[in-house]
């Protein structure tokens, strides 16, 4: 049965259930406990030491009843074919294959032992592509000795006068219900095994993906590039989240070492070490919202948002002709609809980025510190305005750091009527950032850079 639960813990990661190894063990435990004979009691002990949000109990009830429910063979027994039920002599010719005469019989429940044996030794488990399962279909039956039954076909039908030709029939249909019965074992075991693989390569996919006008998001892809990024922050969010704490190494706190001693007669029992602590950052997001960077700036303050358990406080502003905060609409309205909300009001202008810096300097300036991290994310393209350089000192000046994403490449930079060459003069990172993976990368360098070394 342990094997069956650690097949069961696979499942479940595949369907995004987080199963660590203690948690395995836990729920290994807690069944030893309740036993296997009460279905309800066996899934609720493993559901309170697996599923961990509202969400993952969605999930595990789903992947619970798919896994633990048999799926019966259901080929139909002799009497209900045109040639009747299997004669003595049919049943000596596939003496040699217990399959065939298991199909001839109608045992549905050896075939579907048969069935589950072929697979562990085919290794069906193991599918990660739904390009696979044509390949573990056949290699399924041959397990389950296929080429034995086509043998006995061959030679049935080589039989003088026809005399074979019945049962040559019969296992001919048992065949190909024996193949159509493969397929829908091995698209189930996909279903609870590769689901997972099959959604990390689509992931992957997305996470490459350009995000200029040229290469926006499809409608189909959205809601997973939504998803994909959530899942992106909540990873930095618990990574950066806890304080260090340098236990049994580090440096020694003497006042409290000496203050824990004094119950012990002055004797040091219990020694005491400094804590660092992590800073949690305070973050302004400047984004173009025109045409070209929409896509990108929905993404960036979708990421930010979700950071809420490592940031101290979040700006965000939005801009293309002029600047407007929009912290109250992204407080008010999830980010996909705030943003078709700020297109409404400050959307479809000539991108003025000078004038934008402007209305920043007049609404913010004065709340930059020593602590915030200022993050623009725009092509710097200023039709050929005044880019008030001016004003991109002061914010370089006076923040922590100064970081710009451009979703364009390097090479377009100072280019026409972009001015990001001039602006990186006071940026202290300024890269490419065109896809979600290049902005996981760039966000990770900035909350590493409030973690004490």
């Amino acid at each position: 049965m342990q094997h069956t639960l650690e097949q069961f813990f696979r499942a479940l990661r595949a369907a995004d259930v987080r199963v660590s190894p203690a948690e395995a063990i836990d729920a290994s435990r807690a069944v030893a406990v309740t036993g296997y004979g009460d279905r309800t009691l066996f899934r609720d002990a493993l559901c309170s030491t697996l599923a961990k949000s509202a969400e993952e109990v969605d999930r595990f009830e789903s992947v619970f009843e798919s896994f633990f429910s048999r799926d019966a063979v259901g080929m139909p027994p002799p009497s209900a074919s045109e040639q009747g039920e299997p004669s003595e002599e049919d049943m000596a010719a596939t003496e040699s294959s217990p399959l065939a005469q298991a199909v001839l019989q109608g045992d549905n429940a050896q075939i579907q032992q048969s069935m589950e044996e072929a697979a562990a030794r085919a290794g069906v488990a193991d599918i990660r592509l739904s390009t696979q399962r044509s390949r573990l279909t056949r290699r399924l039956l041959e397990e389950m000795g296929l080429e034995e039954i086509e043998r006995i076909i061959a030679n049935a039908r080589r039989m003088p006068n026809g005399e074979g030709q019945g049962l040559a029939d019969r296992l001919d249909q048992a065949r190909r219900d024996l193949f159509t019965e493969a397929q829908r074992y091995v698209a189930r075991q996909h279903d609870l095994y590769a689901a997972g693989s099959a959604r990390e390569l689509r992931e992957e996919r997305l996470a490459k993906k350009q995000l200029n006008a040229d290469g926006g998001v499809d409608p189909v892809d959205y809601q997973l590039m939504q998803a994909l990024v959530k899942k992106m922050a909540k990873r930095l969010a618990t990574k950066y989240a806890r304080r260090r704490r340098a236990a049994q190494k580090g440096h020694l706190d003497v006042r409290k070492t000496l203050r824990r001693s004094m119950a012990h007669g002055g004797i040091p029992f219990q020694i005491e070490w400094k804590v660092k602590k992590i800073d949690r950052p305070s973050i302004v997001a400047i984004c173009d919202v025109s045409k070209s960077v929409a896509a990108a700036a929905q993404f960036l303050l979708t990421f930010l948002y979700s950071l809420n358990e490592v940031v101290d406080r979040m700006d965000a502003f939005a801009f293309s002709g002029r600047l407007i905060s929009v912290n109250d609409v992204l407080d008010d309205n999830a980010v996909e609809g705030a943003i078709l909300k700020v297109l409404q009001e400050i959307g479809f202008q000539q991108t003025d980025y000078g004038r934008s810096l402007q209305d920043f300097a007049e609404q913010h300036l004065d709340s930059l510190d020593r602590r915030t991290t200022v993050i623009f994310l725009g092509d710097g393209r200023s039709n050929f305005a005044d880019p008030r350089l001016d004003i991109m000192r002061q914010i370089h000046d006076r923040s922590r750091a100064v970081i710009w994403l451009n979703p364009e490449p390097e090479s377009y930079w100072g280019q026409g009527d972009s001015v990001m060459n001039r602006y990186a003069r006071f940026c202290h990172v300024a890269k490419q950032c065109g896809t979600i993976e290049q902005l996981e990368r760039i966000i990770d360098d900035v909350l590493r850079s409030y973690v004490p070394h």
